[in-house]
């Protein structure tokens, strides 16, 4: 199967999933989203396509599509440490703990976590494309506010998410109150305010460990940010409820090999995530579905050469353009599959 009749036949579960999701009421439309340039001035999105958040948490999503599935064992919390093989079998530990047995493993996260645990794995291939991938930082500020936040000419900011534009610290802001079901039920308003990489990059710190110095400049450059954005005078924005700030280390891919996913069919160990094809939640989707359908396909294949299954082992990685927070529809910064990049997954 080639990889558009592929992407085609997933974009369709894709669709069906979404729908899913609404009838058990884990997400819905989220129409209130801008673009915002700095100073105040902010362009609304068409409405189309549909964006969905999750009304009761992503971690709720997430359980829902758990709960739906009779073939899936979610271990947590559960932290791999070592991975072995023995007996044409993988091996899972978790500092020195026995976690199980299995034919193939998927490696779905990425960064210093994932690159050490390839290490010492036999699997060269995998370890090496892993470690080609290039990840931005990205500085995240939860603030509270008690009351709706300020605008020019209005009672309180006429939106719920924005892309900004135009500010050094901040790239992204959202009213994550107003996207769950509470947020009828009165409280403070908690907004997110995500920097851009540029920003995260000239005030990188071990996460971990962030000095406290970094983070109260971190947290009055942002808080200033949006300030600017808003088109308020200087000291006008409201002093929050409760702030809490981290660095994300390990933020967006900034390059990509341009495949759904990655598998070595002699190792029997692929490798999933939204990287792979973009950077978002809907290419996460898809190389995960991707992977899924291409290992089955390796298992109900005996006698067929395992080469003939191997996937984006030795793709060049290419540059991968989006905002600063990801790729998002109707931005025009998302990356392109061309037919040119077609490829053939199995028979």
């Amino acid at each position: 199967m080639r990889l558009s009749s592929l992407l085609s036949a997933i974009l369709a579960s894709l669709r069906s999933s979404t729908r899913g999701w609404r009838r058990v009421w884990c997400a819905s439309g989220w129409v209130p989203l801008e673009t915002f340039n700095n100073g105040g001035e902010f362009v609304p999105f068409l409405p189309s396509p549909a964006r969905y958040v999750a009304t009761k948490g992503m971690r709720f999503l997430a359980d829902s599509l758990l709960s739906h599935s009779r073939l899936v064992n979610v271990v947590r919390p559960c932290w791999i440490s070592k991975l072995e093989p023995f007996n044409g079998m993988w091996h899972l530990s978790e500092n020195g703990k026995p976690r199980g047995e299995f034919d193939a493993i998927v490696i779905a996260h990425n960064g210093k976590c994932a690159n050490r645990l390839l290490m010492t794995s036999g699997l060269p291939l995998i370890a090496k494309q892993m470690k080609r991938l290039d990840l931005s930082s990205i500085w995240a500020l939860l603030a509270a506010f008690e009351d709706p936040l300020p605008f020019p000419g209005s009672t309180e900011v006429p939106f719920e998410g924005a892309f900004v534009r135009g500010v050094d610290s901040v790239s992204w802001m959202a009213n994550n109150t107003k996207k769950l079901e509470i947020s009828e039920c009165g409280g403070p308003h908690c907004w997110t305010f995500l920097s851009t990489a540029a920003y995260g990059k000239q005030n990188k710190v071990p996460q971990e460990n962030i000095p406290s110095a970094t983070a109260a400049k971190v947290k009055a450059g942002m808080l200033d940010g949006v300030e600017s954005a808003l088109g308020l005078s200087k000291g006008s924005l409201p002093k929050p409820l409760y702030t809490r700030l981290q660095l994300w280390g390990a933020a967006l891919p900034t390059n990509t090999p341009g495949v759904p996913c990655i598998f070595d069919p002699f190792g029997r160990a692929g490798i999933c995530g939204d990287w792979l094809l973009g950077s978002n939640i809907e290419a996460a989707v898809l190389s995960g579905i991707a992977l899924a359908n291409h290992i089955a396909d390796y298992f109900q294949s005996p006698g067929t050469d395992p080469g003939e299954f191997a996937v984006g082992l030795n793709n060049e990685f290419q540059p991968l353009e989006g905002h600063d927070i990801g790729q998002f529809p109707g931005l025009g910064s998302e990356e392109k599959m061309s037919e040119g990049q077609a490829y053939e997954l199995a028979k």
